[in-house]
């Protein structure tokens, strides 16, 4: 009868297998790290908390009655949200969601857009240059005007807000 060597690992197959067991735990060091800073922001499972500030909504001019309207939309949760649909008593017709593109020679345009999402601890704010809401103004409107408008969200309950009218220039970049 032989006697046959027990097997021994050399040195390369411990360090592969050494190397081999640390990538998942770094992985997984790394992740519960993540994990942990955010349950302690306080942000972990928290739903969307949405306010909306600084409502203004532009003067139509030029005896058009289509203008835009703009506001600060803030998510305070921890989880994104979306604005879906806005409603006004002191419009006419449909309100509708704007980004405004320019095109590579440079030419501006308008694209109407379903909804927009309002970032999880971020802002969303309205501006000329940006998103938008446009809407045809009832006859009348003087700047200084208030105007209601309510903000329909997909995962937030509606926002009920107001804009003041204001000159086309005036606070709003």
């Amino acid at each position: 009868m032989t006697e046959q060597n027990p097997w021994r690992p050399s040195r390369r197959r411990l360090t592969d297998a050494l190397l081999a067991a640390a990538v998942p735990v770094a992985a997984c060091s790394l992740a519960l790290g993540g994990l942990t800073t955010w349950v302690g922001a306080g942000k972990a499972g928290s739903p969307a908390r949405i306010a909306v500030t600084s409502g203004r909504v532009f003067l139509p001019y030029g005896g058009s009655t289509e203008t835009a309207a703009f506001f600060n939309v803030s998510n305070l949760g921890g989880a994104d949200d979306r604005l879906v649909k806005v409603t006004s008593t002191d419009t006419r017709g449909e309100i509708t969601l704007s980004r405004h593109r320019a095109t590579d020679s440079g030419a501006a345009y308008k694209a109407d857009v379903n909804s927009v999402t309002v970032p999880a601890g971020g802002e969303l704010s309205m501006s000329p240059q940006g998103m938008d809401l446009t809407l045809r103004a009832r006859a009348g409107w003087r700047a200084g005007d208030l105007v209601p408008f309510t903000l329909n969200f997909e995962r937030s309950a509606p926002v009920r807000t107001i804009a003041v009218v204001i000159r086309s220039g005036d606070g709003v970049s």
